[in-house]
């Protein structure tokens, strides 16, 4: 049985920033070896910082663990001769430039199928292939706003928000993973690679779910609601004495023992709350009378009672509350990581499976880490190492991130 379920298969990882880097990861933690392909001056993500963690940016290490970086020149012709080694040797290629760059370089599905037939090819873009802004370029803040999502994100009356964290990006890399996942199911059947067409846009666009089904039922544009549910309430944070409290109320089952938990039972014969429908329909004026009284209570307080009577809720935490939190230490979610570069804080792996979990097996690499070990295992001497450094086409200077020029 393999160690890892995606053990001994290999991904060209050519993409930057987060989207593709975070379902590479995703990929490595799984098992596979990826080596990431980085220009000279490394992934731009290196340099967005402060804050650095030992000398690397702090962005950049949270979505390259479990990688191996070789730095070369995709500018010049020698540069390409090695990427067109690896791909003969790649289970998985992914990539994130705008389209028709590939092809440019010569290294497009195209010409990985004419040498390796069983490839997974995925391309990652804003846009997808097809379609008129194919050519456009995208990142998060762009396809938050295209897709929509901005627009029913911050709260009534006041301009629209994006995310605290790239979340168009993330939601992106998770689809590109499992498209990769099931094409590698697929080959492990038929023997035969393909290639995926991965739109942000389109990810994003479903992630609109049950508010574009909603437009889609009153053709009506959801509104922004703060914390609030469009389609459930009570159902958002409340403020405390000294703090906030997120309330889900899903049913009503669950109503009647909050409103009884809160002292509010008389809220039970008020024709304004007696369903979800009307609580939705009166939604501000109940939140009026919560908040009334949920501010008698400390935040400890609150949760503690509605928690002992079986009611979803939870502290809007802080971050370090929740990476520092007995929840995150007992499932390995807030580690640390030994590196060349000094020891590291890092989130763990979600993939708790019973048989090969998901592991971190390497740390986030230092820029060309591994540019002359994966050039030997591609049959590269160390003349022609030597070679290719002095002619500018490699970088295996290993350094810190604080450190490129």
């Amino acid at each position: 049985m393999a160690e890892s379920p995606l053990q001994g298969l290999k991904v060209l990882d050519f993409t930057q920033a987060m989207a593709g880097p975070f379902a590479t990861m995703l990929l490595g933690d799984l098992g596979c070896d990826v080596i990431k392909v980085e220009p000279l001056t490394g992934d731009q993500t290196r340099k967005w910082a402060p804050p650095y963690q030992n000398g690397m940016s702090s962005y950049f290490l949270s979505a390259n663990r479990n990688k191996r970086s070789i730095a070369v020149d995709l500018k010049k012709p020698a540069g390409i001769e090695v990427m067109k080694r690896l791909l003969r040797e790649s289970d998985i290629v992914v990539e994130n430039f705008r389209p028709g760059t590939m092809n440019k370089l010569e290294l497009s599905y195209g010409n990985a199928k004419s040498v390796n037939k069983e490839v997974i090819y995925c391309s990652l873009s804003g846009y997808g292939q097809t379609g008129p802004f194919k050519d456009y370029p995208a990142y998060d803040l762009t396809l938050l706003s295209y897709t929509g999502l901005m627009s029913i994100t911050g709260e009534k009356g006041r301009p629209p928000v994006k995310f605290g964290v790239p979340i168009a990006d993330i939601v992106s890399g998770l689809f590109a993973a499992i498209s990769i996942v099931s094409a590698a199911y697929a080959r492990a059947g038929s023997g035969r690679g393909q290639y995926i067409d991965m739109s942000m846009f389109d990810g994003n666009l479903l992630t609109l779910t049950h508010q574009a089904f909603g437009y889609f039922a009153t053709g009506k544009n959801p509104g922004r609601l703060g914390s609030a549910h469009s389609s459930i309430a009570p159902y958002q944070a409340f403020a405390t004495s000294d703090g906030y409290v997120s309330i889900s109320v899903g049913t009503e089952k669950l109503w009647g023992e909050f409103i009884s938990r809160l002292g509010l039972s008389h809220l039970k014969e008020d024709p304004r709350f007696t369903s979800n429908v009307e609580r939705v329909r009166n939604r501000e004026a109940l939140a009026a009378i919560i908040t009334e009284a949920t501010m008698g209570y400390k935040t400890s307080e609150l949760v503690a009672k509605l928690m002992e009577a079986g009611i979803p809720c939870a502290p809007i935490n802080t971050v370090g509350d929740a990476v520092n939190s007995d929840q995150a230490m007992e499932r390995g979610m807030n580690i640390k990581i030994n590196t060349p570069y000094g020891e590291i804080m890092s989130l763990g792996t979600p993939f708790k499976l019973s048989e090969n979990p998901g592991k971190i097996r390497r740390h986030p690499p230092m820029l060309g880490e591994h540019t002359i070990e994966i050039l030997e295992e591609l049959g590269f001497n160390h003349t022609d190492s030597e070679r290719l450094s002095k002619e500018g086409v490699i970088n295996s200077g290993v350094v810190r991130d604080q450190d490129i020029p």
